[in-house]
C-alpha cells in the first residue's frame, strides 16, 4: 500500500524520536557511524531519520557526517520551559513572596547535580537584583533550593557520594560547605527540620531558605521555593523565623494544605537553628 502502513509509520517514527533523543548525549556532535552504532540500526535507517529532523530544524549537520541538535529545538524548548504549569502555578506564590520580603524568590528543580531555575520574581522596588536567570544553572550543593531537594533524593553518606561522582565540592565563599561529610550532615538536618538554608555559601552577601514544594504528601517533592534575601537587610536569624509563612503562602496559592511539618514545628526548628 503507498505510504506504508500504520505500524510501519511509527515504527518510522520511534526511530526519528531515538536519534533525537541521541543527539542531545552529543552537543559537540556525533558522527552518522556512532548514532548508528548505539541506536544498532543500519546507517540507512539513521541517515533517514536524520533527514527527516533536519527538514524540521531539529538536527543540523555541521561538518561531514557530524550531526547536532538544531536551533528549533532549542527554541521550542526554551518556550515551552518559560511556561512549564509548575512554574505557571508557582508563580503568583513567588510574586508575594517577593512583595512581602522585598527580596528575590526562585522555584527550582534537580537536574543531575544541578539546580534549574523554573521560575524567578524580583520584588517590585527597592532591591538589588540577583544574578539568576530563568533557565539558569547552579551546584545543588551550594544552593538552598538544592539541599531541600536533595535532602529528599539521597538516604546515605554513601549514597551521596555516588550522586557527587566526580564533582567537586567548590570553595565558592568562605561559608562555603566544601566535605562530603559536612555537606551530608547539612542534608540530615535539612530533611529533619524541613526547610534547607544557604548562609552566603553561594554568593557573599546573599543568604537564602528554601522548602519542598510537593504535589502530595505521598510523592517526593517536585522542586523547591527560596527566598533569597541580602544579608545586611534581611539577615538569616530573621529569615528563619519566617519558613512557616513562606510555607503557609505557597500551600493558600496552590490551593491545598502543606504537605511537610506544622507550623508551629517549624517555627520551632528555625529559632532551634540559630
Amino acid at each position: 500500500m503507498a505510504g506504508g502502513s500504520d505500524e510501519d509509520r511509527l515504527v518510522g517514527s520511534d526511530r526519528v524520536l531515538a536519534v533525537l533523543i541521541q543527539l542531545a548525549e552529543y552537543p559537540e556532535g556525533v558522527s552518522l557511524d556512532e548514532l548508528a552504532t548505539r541506536l544498532g540500526s543500519s546507517k540507512s535507517t539513521v541517515h533517514r531519520a536524520l533527514a527527516s529532523l533536519r527538514r524540521a530544524h531539529l538536527a543540523m549537520q555541521v561538518s561531514r557526517g557530524v550531526y547536532v541538535l538544531g536551533d528549533e529545538f532549542f527554541r521550542l524548548a526554551y518556550r515551552n520551559q518559560a511556561g512549564r504549569p509548575e512554574g505557571a502555578l508557582i508563580e503568583p506564590a513567588l510574586r508575594e513572596l517577593a512583595e512581602l520580603y522585598g527580596e528575590t524568590t526562585h522555584y527550582a528543580v534537580l537536574d543531575g547535580t544541578d539546580v534549574v531555575y523554573r521560575a524567578k520574581v524580583d520584588p517590585p522596588m527597592g532591591a538589588m537584583r540577583l544574578t539568576s536567570v530563568v533557565g539558569g544553572r547552579n551546584p545543588a550543593s551550594r544552593t538552598a533550593v538544592g539541599k531541600a531537594l536533595l535532602s529528599f533524593l539521597v538516604t546515605s553518606e554513601a549514597e551521596l557520594r555516588n550522586w557527587l561522582g566526580s564533582q567537586t565540592l567548590e570553595v565558592r565563599t568562605p561559608k562555603s560547605i566544601v566535605t562530603v561529610e559536612a555537606l551530608w550532615k547539612e542534608l540530615e538536618l535539612t530533611r529533619d527540620r524541613g526547610y534547607a538554608v544557604d548562609d552566603e555559601e553561594n554568593e557573599v552577601g546573599v543568604n537564602c531558605v528554601a522548602i519542598p514544594v510537593f504535589m502530595d504528601s505521598s510523592m517526593a517533592p517536585i522542586g523547591a521555593v527560596s527566598v533569597s534575601a541580602l544579608a545586611f537587610r534581611l539577615p538569616l536569624k530573621d529569615l528563619l523565623p519566617e519558613v512557616p509563612r513562606i510555607h503557609d503562602v505557597v500551600d493558600r496559592r496552590r490551593g491545598f494544605g502543606r504537605a511537610s511539618e506544622p507550623v508551629a514545628q517549624l517555627a520551632g526548628a528555625a529559632r532551634l537553628r540559630q
